[in-house]
């Protein structure tokens, strides 16, 4: 019955390490898609930029050709324009950063939760080997 209870408790402790293994592989992969999506997003956004600026350039030249003193003025608010545009990226990337860097904390406090269950399921698993150990002892 005690070779029983310990195999029992043994097989536990193997599934906990398996499923803590599986979460951490997962968490990984989690983290890892959540940084290529982000990344690809922001290539996206970049060559998004690049397109833009480069048509609002070439109307430019072509309207500077035509008409030089009324140019000077939409090319001061174009750059007005990809300014606010530029900042307003810059905060939107800021608050992508934010939030996953938030996404992370919280995957790092559950991970964290995760260790110390395991810890005290561990501690507590050894406790029980110590009692079965001194009741086979005495009997």
């Amino acid at each position: 019955m005690g070779n029983q209870l310990r195999t029992e408790m043994q097989e536990m402790g193997n599934q906990l390490r398996t499923e803590m293994q599986e979460m951490g592989s997962q968490l990984r992969t989690e983290m890892q898609e959540m940084g290529n999506q982000l990344r690809t997003e922001m290539q996206e956004m970049g060559n998004q930029l690049r397109t833009e600026m480069q048509e609002m350039g070439n109307q430019l030249r072509t309207e500077m050709q035509e008409m030089g003193s009324q140019l000077r003025a939409e090319i001061s608010a174009v750059g007005s324009k990809l300014e606010a545009k530029i900042d307003e990226l810059k905060q939107e990337t800021n608050e992508q950063f934010k939030q996953l860097n938030e996404k992370i904390d919280h995957l790092r406090d559950e991970l964290s939760d995760t260790q110390e269950t395991v810890d005290l399921l561990s501690s507590k698993t050894l406790q029980h080997e110590r009692k079965l150990r001194l009741l086979s002892k005495q009997s």
